[in-house]
């Protein structure tokens, strides 16, 4: 019998205490219920609701909380801003329960996850208002995260270059993919409280979302080209920074992932939210009360 082959110590990189590299998380600290949000702030604002917690780490803007709400085990963890730090997040949380860190060794047996984000969002349909809650069922990835993978045949391909075509989209910038989110969690979570939509992830939060403060943009009609598309009955409802790569992540892994978004502004409309605090606190609520009867 071949033993299994050993991941180098340049690939699996732990600390000296035996925890993963940038979370400095240890096997058996996590739940296999997660909540990701970008600010390390509301991490509290989640876990202030648990009725035990476990434990708590924090290593850079990663900061993790593990405990019990209403005797589900659950936790809570911060990603910061980007695509790139969810590489991070989600590589390193399925390796803690998938990756024998002693033996250097995969596990034969696999560990599902089950990722719920509670993140910020602005809309770009008129319709949607804003302290809205959103369902986010498509996430179009305008990062280039998911290229540098393999074993991506569940894009959609025809998504993606439909947009292509709608926006003239330039070759400098990554090529869009398509990814969806998973249907049973939207099923669950698909209440009148929320609205359901398709969320472009953005590489940045001024220009690549059409932001003008002292810089010109490369295709100042984007946002509304975005606004204009349709495919498959669908139109793209609202920009943030995270999605298209916890979708992508997710099914590369073998995990399940849905967004929840507070829309806290309206592009359209050109509005913010006058109680974003407050709209953020309601999402997390109606999450976690949604999560107690999640299997």
């Amino acid at each position: 019998m071949n033993r299994p082959e050993q991941i180098a110590s340049s690939e699996l990189i732990l600390n000296d205490d035996g925890s993963i590299y940038h979370l400095a998380l240890k096997p058996g600290q996590i739940a296999t219920t997660i909540i990701t949000v970008g600010d390390p702030e509301r991490v509290m604002d989640v876990a202030k609701h648990f009725d035990s917690i476990d434990v708590e780490v924090q290593r850079r803007e990663f900061k993790t909380i593990t405990g019990t709400y209403k005797d589900k085990r659950l936790t809570v963890i911060s990603t910061g801003i980007g695509t790139d730090n969810i590489d991070i997040v989600f590589n390193e949380l399925d390796a803690l329960v998938n990756i024998d860190f002693e033996n250097r060794t995969i596990k034969p047996d696999f560990t599902a996850l089950t990722f719920i984000r509670i993140g910020t969002s602005g809309a770009i349909q008129p319709e949607i208002l804003v302290n809205s809650l959103l369902i986010s069922e498509t996430a179009v990835g305008f990062d280039n995260l998911l290229h540098f993978y393999a074993n991506t045949d569940f894009l959609d391909m025809a998504f993606s270059e439909a947009l292509k075509k709608h926006t003239a989209w330039s070759s400098k910038k990554s090529e869009p993919y398509v990814v969806q989110g998973d249907q049973g969690l939207i099923s669950h979570f698909n209440t009148e409280d929320f609205v359901k939509g398709v969320t472009a992830t953005n590489v940045g939060f001024y220009g690549p979302q059409g932001r003008k403060l002292r810089l010109g943009v490369q295709d100042e009609q984007l946002n509304n080209k975005l606004q204009s598309f349709t495919f498959r009955q669908q139109r793209i409802t609202n920009l943030e920074m995270e999605t298209s790569g916890i979708y992508g992540m997710a099914n590369l892994l073998g995990h399940r992932a849905i967004s929840l978004n507070a829309i806290l502004a309206n592009r359209a409309n050109g509005t913010f939210s006058n109680s974003p605090k407050k709209t953020v606190n309601l999402l997390i609520e109606k999450t976690l009360t949604k999560l107690v009867t999640l299997k």
